[in-house]
């Protein structure tokens, strides 16, 4: 990998966020790695400053370089209200960064020939074949009409990986006629079946063409569900046997059986609002595999799926996929024609891959860093408002 920062897996976990009991990766001062004490050592005040001033409830950071782990520690708590320390094995939602390893898994498929990525979603999802595009205009009374036209062509398997499909969160941005659609219809209940909610999803008009502009969305819900029907097995199954075994990440499902539960990291309430966000209760049985923002998972747990990346695939003799692919997918796929949007989240500098933001200018972003690293931060669950966490990991 050319880019330095690609040596460099980061992961930093806040509200909910643990370390792992057992270092994830072999450990080494960060001087045997060209790192400083002295200067990760900062990180320690910044953090803490976050949680004394009720920022976030507790935090956790993990940094590898070169496949050793050189920074880890935890700050603040694992639930707040409870006076319940951050622990060694706590367990927290992933909510979006579940997205980058449902993208892999579906990459899996399409090394070993059972997907393809120009491939239409409707050869997987029949009632995806005939969408329409929602076009917002105003009547003679100036008040919002929403018009319904035909897609001008079908979403493919590449538009669901790089948010080209033309879907929508609806929470995002101006609010406007099609995204009220989608918030009226309750898509985002977790009483679903995944089969089910991609077949409710289709009923509703697109906000965009599709490929003609970038809009985080339902996509990698709808991208699940392809892969469950590319691979013949559901999405949790899946998952466990092709990324979360290989990659020993013990912790990381759908689902927290009874004897984790105590070990679920609790949010605090919303420092502007008041209000305790509504997360995914997993203390009940899962039905819903959603590929947007269904896992749960412990910060040792992810630094591995992590490292995997960087590694162009593969940890400790397990090979997920060819760094070819991995190369290919943090590649920048949004190209000068696709129109970037008002929601475009990773901002300037930065381009989109297939699961990843990718940076693609050493300039412009806000953010330090190098062309070639990639990334992907959780964002707020739709139903929650604004939830204080910041769980990404860096490559």
């Amino acid at each position: 990998m050319q880019s330095l920062i690609r040596h460099v897996p980061i992961l930093v976990l806040a509200a909910a966020a643990a370390l792992a009991q057992a270092a994830p990766l072999p450990e080494a001062s960060p001087e045997e790695v060209g790192m400083s004490t002295e200067r990760l050592g900062r990180l320690d005040a910044s953090m803490q400053k976050a949680v004394d001033s009720g920022e976030l409830p507790g935090a956790v950071v993990f940094i590898a370089r070169d496949g050793q782990l050189v920074y880890a520690k935890s700050f603040g708590w694992q639930d707040r209200e409870k006076k319940i320390p951050m622990s060694n094995d706590s367990i927290f939602r992933l909510y979006s960064m579940t997205k980058p390893v449902v993208s892999v898994a579906a990459m899996i498929l399409v090394e070993e020939g059972k997907l393809g990525l120009q491939e239409p979603v409707s050869k997987y999802i029949p009632e995806f074949k005939e969408m329409k595009v929602g076009v917002e205009s105003k009547d003679a009374d100036g008040k919002p009409v929403v018009t319904l036209v035909d897609a001008k062509r079908q979403i493919t398997v590449q538009d669901l990986l790089r948010h080209t499909s033309g879907l929508t969160y609806g929470v995002l941005g101006t609010p406007n006629g099609i995204k009220k659609m989608y918030l009226d219809a309750q898509i985002f209940s977790q009483k679903w079946v995944l089969a089910d909610f991609v077949k409710a999803l289709a009923k509703l008009p697109l906000q965009y063409q599709p490929g003609t502009t970038w809009e985080y969305s339902h996509a990698t819900d709808v991208l699940g569900r392809v892969v469950e029907v590319a691979s013949g097995q559901s999405l949790d199954v899946l998952l466990a046997e092709r990324i979360f075994e290989p990659l020993k990440m013990v912790d990381t499902a759908f689902q927290v059986p009874p004897e984790k539960q105590g070990r679920v990291a609790q949010a605090m309430p919303d420092v502007y609002t008041g209000k305790t966000p509504e997360l995914i209760d997993f203390s009940k049985q899962q039905t819903f595999f959603a590929g947007g923002h269904g896992l749960v998972s412990t910060a040792g747990d992810y630094l591995r799926f992590a490292q995997m990346l960087a590694n162009g695939g593969e940890l400790e003799g397990a090979r997920i996929l060819g760094p070819r692919t991995v190369e290919y997918m943090t590649a920048n796929h949004v190209n000068p024609q696709i129109d970037k949007g008002p929601t475009y989240l990773p901002g300037p500098g930065y381009g989109f891959g297939l699961g990843f933001a990718t940076r693609v200018d050493r300039g412009q972003s806000e953010w330090p860093g190098s062309p070639g690293d990639f990334f992907w931060p959780v964002m707020p669950a739709p139903t929650s408002g604004s939830i204080p966490k910041r769980n990404w990991f860096r490559c």
